[in-house]
């Protein structure tokens, strides 16, 4: 009986606690969303009082950093002359309302402002929408240039996707759309000139399973590493196993901590066959592969990866963060290239 009473007095607590959850869920939410009208009403304000001087730059500057003292006396934190130069560039960024998103934060904004380039900018906001990037997350991407490696990832021949970026984030329809090079796997806090093991590079990256699955994108599953695959009296095993539920297909990802060779590609068209062959299902589309590593001689990976049936695909890692600088002339190199075909 007093089993029973427990179980009735648990799943009334449940039920309250659901309520009271969703409850500060909404509250935050509908606080959140004032929050971010209000601040652009405020750069919509100091924007318009702006255009009414000639002076416009000394004039605004002079007008932020009084607003700045003030507000701040009245109201408390918030109203900084750096947040304040935020709501106004947050009006500018986003002259029509409707077009912000209720699912973004103040701060989530504070970072897109960071970005200058429009559809770059437009690309991190549809990416944190679409994946739920928190604050942290997003600062990450953008510190790690995502939107030049999934650019350089694609292929000289498709270019054009600097708009689909733009309009629509990184939508996933083809193996290609999962690929980026390079990865970046700063977050293991590995030194760049200490030589390391595949099995420890492996061992570190299972250790920090949850931010490996972010760097490789939406649409993730980890199943395993050192999965066997047995051909005759012969046991093999992959390095690690995914599933991208979006592509619905199994990833397998193959670590080499040198360059790129022929065997590794061979090796692992070999697993692909036997995916596809022993442990696809009737939902399953092909499997992939990825061979991750440290050095790619574009020419060689060419030649080796040419005229495989299945979709194999060679990209670095790095240990570091790139530099963002390297990448967007490497970005626009391709981009003038392109034009001039």
């Amino acid at each position: 009986m007093d089993n029973y009473i427990d179980k009735v007095h648990e799943d009334v607590f449940n039920n309250i606690k659901v309520l009271m959850d969703n409850a500060r869920n909404s509250v935050a939410r509908e606080v959140n969303n004032i929050l971010v009208q209000t601040y652009w009403e405020i750069g919509r304000i100091i924007v318009e009082d702006e255009q009414g001087h000639s002076d416009r730059a000394e004039y605004g500057k002079r007008l932020v950093i009084d607003l700045s003292k003030r507000l701040t006396k009245e109201y408390g934190k918030g109203f900084s002359k750096s947040n304040l130069f935020n709501m106004r560039n947050f009006y500018l960024s986003f002259p029509i309302f409707q077009t912000v998103s209720g699912k973004l934060s103040w701060s989530h904004y504070c970072e897109l402002l960071s970005i200058s380039d429009e559809k770059k900018r437009s690309f991190y906001e549809k990416e944190t929408i679409n994946s739920n990037w928190s604050v942290r997350e997003l600062k990450r991407q953008i510190k790690t240039s995502l939107f030049e490696r999934l650019l350089l990832s694609s292929g000289d021949e498709n270019k054009e996707k600097v708009l689909d970026l733009a309009l629509k984030g990184n939508e996933i329809a083809t193996p290609l759309d999962v690929i980026k090079d390079p990865y970046v796997f700063e977050f293991l806090g590995l030194p760049e000139e200490k030589p390391i093991m595949e099995s420890d590079l492996e061992k570190t990256l299972i250790t920090h399973i949850e931010k490996f699955l972010l760097e490789l994108g939406k649409g993730f599953m980890y199943v395993g590493s050192q999965q066997r695959v047995t051909l005759g009296n012969t046991h093999y095993y992959v390095d690690m196993v995914f599933y991208n539920k979006i592509l619905r297909s199994y990833v397998l990802i193959e670590l080499k901590t040198g360059k790129l060779m022929p065997e590794a590609v061979g090796q692992l068209n070999m697993y692909l066959n036997y995916y596809k062959a022993e442990v696809n299902e009737e939902i399953d589309n092909e499997p992939i592969g990825i061979i991750l590593c440290a050095n790619k001689d574009n020419i060689q990976a060419e030649y080796a990866l040419g005229s495989l049936s299945n979709k194999i695909f060679a990209s670095k890692y790095t240990l570091y963060i790139p530099d963002r600088e390297e990448l967007e002339e490497q970005v626009e190199r391709v981009l003038r290239n392109y034009k001039e075909k």
